[in-house]
């Protein structure tokens, strides 16, 4: 189990470049099933997540060419099916969420995927019910094995179907449009997920040859087509790090710019952030973090509390919600973290107050940060990475704190976040990887 060794109270100056998203390049990659033509993708970040699917993708028989760091060529002209049902298949997938997203594009044009329950972040129980009814109403058969864990679906020819989405999960929404892409007649799917890596999805595919109308929108529109061709794409900047980016700027009075973050499909993150005082500029497609020794949280209209919440797309991602919480830690004023959909995303609080914040964990959803505006420096500590995203609010944490702090279990980390460690120390940060 890896480590990270953070010096705190050292300012960060300069660039960073995002890395290419995360969660757009799993669903993209999966997508690369649906044709034996060549797809190029550009922009794959060098996390754990991409290139264990990578790594899955090649051993169910798809060609795999390596271009450069972050450019490969993908070409699933040869197939094997009974791969799926290996131990080593068994074994990759389940440390990978994301494997389930190649149930849709299999079936799709297979007519048949079975994939084992995955696994991924421990933070709250998160259903795959809507992948699979979706799956269901296009006429597909669903089996769970409960005693084995795996799941199976199979078809002799999928047909378009009207369909009421219970959540709009992005996952969920991307494993349907992927099957239903290529399946007989029209599919409608109303509260669909319309996140930009949905809208990414969809677009890859049009120039694939799909027909799809409403991108954008929680109302989509699938026309089937028989078959999909070749295309080249290229993966949006990771909206999540340049959130984390701008939380660490501020926590460590540092003046940052981050390059060509794509500001138009940020949506309300800026704003989020700009809610707890801290000042950014917009220069072109560049986003820079104004160094300050305070920043405010605002108040609502009538004096109170302020709110800040997750919601489906254009409302604030959940993956961002552990770097306001730990940002507020440091602010001026208070503001009540209310994460909606884990249940267990915000237990990582309590290394926080071990570390000397002021935060009261209302119940498993909901936190109230008081603010500490930088009149007491957290101190320095030994944690562990409890999932990506609050690993990194905890190296935030690390990297404003009094001393010296030891952050283990960094493997999460490294799902989500590409040589984060050799990054920031180009910017003056002091992480040694141990």
């Amino acid at each position: 189990m890896g480590k990270f060794i953070i010096e705190g109270g050292h300012s960060l100056q300069g660039e960073i470049h995002p890395q290419g998203a995360k969660n757009e390049v799993l669903q993209i990659l999966c997508a690369t099933l649906l044709t034996a033509e060549e797809i190029v993708l550009h922009n794959i970040p060098r996390i754990r997540d991409a290139l264990k699917m990578i790594e899955l993708l090649s051993d169910l028989g798809v060609r795999v060419d390596r271009l450069d760091d972050h450019a490969y060529s993908f070409r699933a002209s040869d197939i094997n099916l009974d791969y799926l049902t290996s131990d080593d298949f068994r074994e990759k997938s389940t440390a990978l969420r994301g494997s389930v997203m190649i149930v849709g594009p299999l079936l799709g044009r297979f007519g048949k995927a079975v994939v084992p329950k995955p696994g991924g972040d421990r933070i709250g129980r998160r259903r795959l019910d809507t992948h699979f009814l979706g799956f269901q109403k296009l006429g597909a058969r669903f089996d769970y094995d409960a005693r084995q864990g795996y799941y199976c679906v199979k078809s002799t020819g999928l047909k378009g179907a009207y369909m009421l989405l219970d959540e709009a999960s992005v996952t969920g929404t991307a494993n349907i449009i992927m099957a239903a892409v290529l399946a007989t007649g029209i599919t409608t799917i109303y509260n669909a997920a319309c996140e930009p890596y949905i809208q990414q999805l969809c677009k890859m595919l049009v120039r694939m040859g799909a027909r799809i109308s409403g991108i954008g929108s929680n109302l989509l529109t699938i026309e089937g087509v028989e078959s999909l061709s070749g295309t080249t794409h290229s993966i949006l900047p990771d909206m999540i790090e340049v959130g984390s980016f701008i939380g660490m700027a501020a926590m460590t009075q540092s003046e940052l710019t981050v390059k060509n973050v794509a500001y138009d499909q940020l949506g309300i993150i800026p704003d989020s952030f700009q809610r707890l005082g801290i000042h950014l500029e917009r220069e072109n497609d560049d986003l820079r973090i104004l160094p300050a020794e305070h920043y405010e949280i605002e108040t609502f209209i009538d004096g109170a509390i302020m709110t800040i919440a997750d919601a489906p797309w254009p409302g604030l991602t959940p993956d961002l919600l552990s770097v306001i919480l730990v940002t507020a830690t440091q602010a001026k004023g208070s503001v009540l973290i209310h994460q909606k959909m884990f249940e267990s995303r915000l237990f990582f609080v309590d290394k926080l107050i071990d570390m000397g914040a002021q935060i009261i964990l209302c119940d498993p959803h909901r936190a109230t940060v008081i603010g500490l505006d930088n009149k007491i420096r957290l101190r320095a500590t030994t944690m562990s990475s409890p999932d990506i995203r609050a690993g990194v609010a905890l190296l935030i944490a690390a990297m404003s704190a009094d001393g010296t702090s030891v952050i283990q279990n960094i493997e999460q980390i490294d799902r989500g976040y590409e040589n984060i460690d050799v990054r920031l120390n180009n910017l003056g940060a002091s992480i040694l990887r141990g």
